[in-house]
């Protein structure tokens, strides 16, 4: 099961990550699956993997299941806030008739967003570390990297797989 659900990750990210073609049986016409939707169902395998993984029983499962989500919410909103304002910034910084204020208005912004997101991050780990025992935090927060750096793994193979092949 475990090796099918990323098999399943795996090939919707191949088919998300830019230039992929479209699945033989697939019309031109039709959408691949939006990084948001790979994002969501990313998620939802590392929440069923997280109760495995913890040892959750079924009684702080669904506590979990809720403040595990909302922490996964907080970061994905302060990524995009902060990308936004990034993007923003580049735009001023390219721009030779940008006014310094506005810069400086967007890097405090940007500011405000690392201080608040790391806030809201921190009450998110909270809530999920009042329904876990110190042994369930230490392999929380272990789980979470490993979920990260594979994640990543499976973004780099994606990209890799959809790179044009050099003609010999």
């Amino acid at each position: 099961m475990k090796h099918a659900i990323w098999i399943l990750c795996f090939s919707l990210m191949a088919m998300a990550a830019p230039g992929a073609q479209p699945p033989a049986g697939r019309g031109a016409g039709e959408a691949a699956v939006t990084p948001g939707e790979l994002q969501k169902m990313f998620d939802a395998y590392a929440l069923m993997q997280a109760q495995e993984q913890l040892n959750i029983d079924p009684e702080h499962y669904a506590p979990f299941l809720t403040r595990f989500k909302a922490l996964q919410d907080v970061r994905r909103k302060a990524l995009q806030e902060r990308t936004r304002t990034i993007g923003e910034l580049r735009r001023l910084g390219n721009d030779p008739q940008s006014d310094d204020n506005q810069i400086k208005d967007r890097l405090r912004a940007l500011q405000d967003i690392d201080a608040r997101a790391q806030a809201d991050i921190r009450k998110a780990y909270d809530a999920v570390d009042q329904v876990l025992d110190v042994h369930q935090q230490a392999k929380f927060r272990a789980f979470e990297e490993a979920m990260e750096r594979r994640k990543l793994e499976l973004i780099s193979r994606a990209r890799q797989a959809n790179r044009p092949r050099k003609q010999q």
